[in-house]
Formats: structure tokens, C-alpha cells, sequence
């Protein structure tokens, strides 16, 4: 079976023979506006750290660039880029003096300066997804990575803004069916109180899933479910909604290692945290959110990726969690690794609880 192979190598002229600045047009930073995190961009590279990437070789982080390369070999590979069968790719990349992607064993066009690459490809069903971008540097070479971003395409809607289509609500324990489900005028669908559960009545495994969401309070709690347990109360993988994080990293989450191939416990570790009760945009219990994004009373995007046991996560556009579930096999994510399919929701959780969304969209990745 063809995989879909997105390969950027880049042939640089040398650790100094770099394209000066006002020699080419380029975007000049890594963060996204605002109007393209509502778009769906996502950031591959934040700007400041290599977190969302696996570095064999040489690296380091400069003026707010990503500077791979040097004396060594180097291969840098983007690992929250779980393999989209459609995507659009803008990059600002200096040094290079050539960039040929492959699609599907086709090569693709060279662009000579590397600055602002766009590029579209679908797979052909399937089959073809891309592999997860990388660059393969040569020894005595540098490329100097301004701004990585991508945006999934091909997304089907959740909601469709007048009714609740394509959803239903829990129901079995009076205790748990205390929320309020509703569209508003504004064709939104609102949560109020809890607490609640409202599930989709498709299931999913493989996704990305994105969405708009704006708490209508201060640090209120709700979050988004998925590969959930049937006809089941919130059993799920959790993608966190709270926006509290502290100014200096004073939560502490203990942190379960597991063999990969074993899939045995290693051991556990502490984590300092600034995200309270995990943070918006972590996976509830397992990962808390790297850093604070969302802002209470504003409208924000939530990205969530579900790829086998890989889990990644953008608040904005911004990563903030890349976490891999090597967990013994179950049935329940709560209790350990859920391959199967299973519903999506939300979450309305205490009396509190008074949140909106809207833009709900979905791709579902096949392949393996």
C-alpha cells in the first residue's frame, strides 16, 4: 500500500551561506494572527522551544527561529503532524537552496528561495497519508525554520448550527443528566449547568478534530471526550476545558511512563505545572497543558489529534500537548489504551457550567 511521503530535504550551501533578510519575503515569526487560528492553522514550530519535535543532531533555538543543523548530520521530524490525508503547508524556511516534497512517490515542484511554501496534496483514498514532515540535513549545513504552520482541509461539521442533528444526549442516571443542551439565536450550541453529557451518534477512532469554544465565566470546567465507551457516562480520552494557569509552576501532576513495546509500567514522575486541574487543552489525567492560551470570555480554537496511541493537541494554533498512550490495551481509556472508535462530547460539568461552541468540524484518518 503507497503511503503518502512528505519528505522536505534540504540542500543548503553551507553553515554560512545563509539568504539575508531583505533579500526575500518572509513572514519573519512563527505565531499565527487570529483570524488564522480561527481558520484552523496549527502550528508546527511555536516560536520558542522544539517541543512537537523529534532532533537527531544539531539544534538550537535563535531570535525566535529554529536553527537545525551544523557540523553533524542532522534529521528533525515534526511528530504532532499525525499524517493528514489533506493538508495546506506554509512555511518560511532561509538557507536552503532547494525543497522537494514527494507525494506518493511523485516529485513535487522545487522552490528555489524556500520562503512562503504553500502546498496542497490529497492522498488517493486511503491509502496515501502523509508520513510525518521531516528534513534530512547534511553534515557542514544549516536551515534556519522561521514559521511552520499547517491546516487540515476536507473537514465535515459536527453542528450544524440550528438543531442537535447528529447528537444525543446521555441519559440512564438522573445524577448525571443535570445539563442543559441548546442552540442559541446565534447558532451556537450552549451548555449550561451539569452536570451533563452530550454525545455524538457516529463514532470515531482515527481524527482531527477541531472546533470554537468560549467560556461564559470565570475558570469554568467542561472538556471534549473521545474514543468514548457506548451508551456510557464521560468514558473517554478527555481533551480539557479550563482556563486557569498560574504565573510560576505551581501544580504538580504525577506522570505514568510505559514501555513502548511492552507496554509495562516504567515508573512515574512529577511534573511542575502553571496549568490548573490540567489546563485547557490537556488530555485530562494523563498530560496537563504545556502553557496557558485560551482567555475566559473570548472565543477560542481547540485542535485535537487522535492518531493510534498518539495524541496531540493546539490551543489557538499553539501546541500544547504531544503525548503518546503506551498503556496496556482496555476497553475504557480511562483504565488504559483504547484503539476502538467511539463517540465524541461534550461536557457539562457542575452547576456552573456555561460554555459555547460552535465551527465543530471533523477528518477522519484511515490508513494505518
Amino acid at each position: 500500500m503507497r503511503r503518502l511521503l512528505f519528505l522536505l530535504l534540504a540542500l543548503a550551501l553551507g553553515p554560512t551561506a545563509f539568504a539575508a533578510e531583505d533579500d526575500i519575503s518572509v513572514r519573519g515569526k512563527a505565531t499565527l494572527t487570529p483570524n488564522e487560528a480561527r481558520e484552523g492553522w496549527i502550528q508546527l514550530f511555536d516560536g520558542e522551544s522544539t517541543f512537537g519535535w523529534k532532533i537527531e543532531g544539531e539544534v538550537k533555538i535563535e531570535k525566535g527561529q529554529l536553527v537545525l543543523g551544523g557540523k553533524k548530520p542532522t534529521k528533525a521530524t515534526i511528530t504532532t503532524q499525525l499524517r493528514w490525508s489533506k493538508v495546506r503547508v506554509n512555511m518560511d524556511i532561509l538557507g536552503a537552496s532547494a525543497v522537494n516534497p514527494s507525494i506518493a512517490g511523485r516529485a513535487g515542484s522545487s522552490f528555489r528561495s524556500s520562503t512562503n511554501l504553500q502546498i496542497t496534496r490529497e492522498s488517493e483514498g486511503d491509502a496515501g497519508l502523509h508520513s510525518p514532515l521531516a528534513f534530512d540535513i547534511p553534515a557542514d549545513t544549516r536551515v534556519i525554520l522561521r514559521h511552520a504552520s499547517v491546516q487540515p482541509l476536507r473537514m465535515t461539521k459536527l453542528f450544524n448550527g440550528k438543531d442537535l442533528t447528529g447528537w444525543r444526549k446521555f441519559t440512564g442516571n438522573d445524577k448525571q443528566e443535570k445539563s442543559n443542551f441548546s442552540v442559541t439565536k446565534a447558532g451556537w450550541l450552549n451548555v449550561k449547568d451539569g452536570p451533563g453529557d452530550l454525545q455524538t451518534t457516529k463514532s470515531y477512532a482515527d481524527f482531527v478534530l477541531q472546533l470554537e469554544c468560549i467560556s461564559n465565566g470565570k475558570h469554568l470546567n467542561s472538556g471534549i471526550f473521545f474514543r468514548c465507551l457506548p451508551e456510557k457516562y464521560q468514558q473517554g480520552y478527555e481533551a480539557q476545558i479550563r482556563n486557569q494557569f498560574t504565573e510560576k509552576p505551581t501544580q504538580k501532576y504525577t506522570v505514568e511512563d510505559y514501555d513502548p513495546k511492552t507496554n509495562k509500567l516504567l515508573g512515574k514522575r512529577t511534573i511542575d505545572s502553571t496549568a490548573v486541574d490540567y489546563g485547557t487543552g490537556a488530555i485530562y489525567r494523563r498530560m496537563p497543558a504545556r502553557k496557558g492560551v485560551a482567555k475566559d470570555g473570548e472565543w477560542f480554537t481547540l485542535t485535537v489529534v487522535a492518531r493510534g496511541r498518539h495524541f496531540a493537541t493546539w490551543v489557538n494554533g499553539v501546541p500544547v500537548v504531544d503525548w503518546t498512550d503506551n498503556r496496556p490495551a482496555n476497553d475504557n481509556a480511562r483504565m488504559g489504551y483504547r484503539a476502538a472508535a467511539g463517540g465524541i462530547s461534550i461536557q457539562g460539568h457542575d452547576p456552573t457550567t456555561d460554555l459555547s461552541f460552535r465551527d465543530i468540524r471533523i477528518a477522519e484518518l484511515g490508513g494505518k
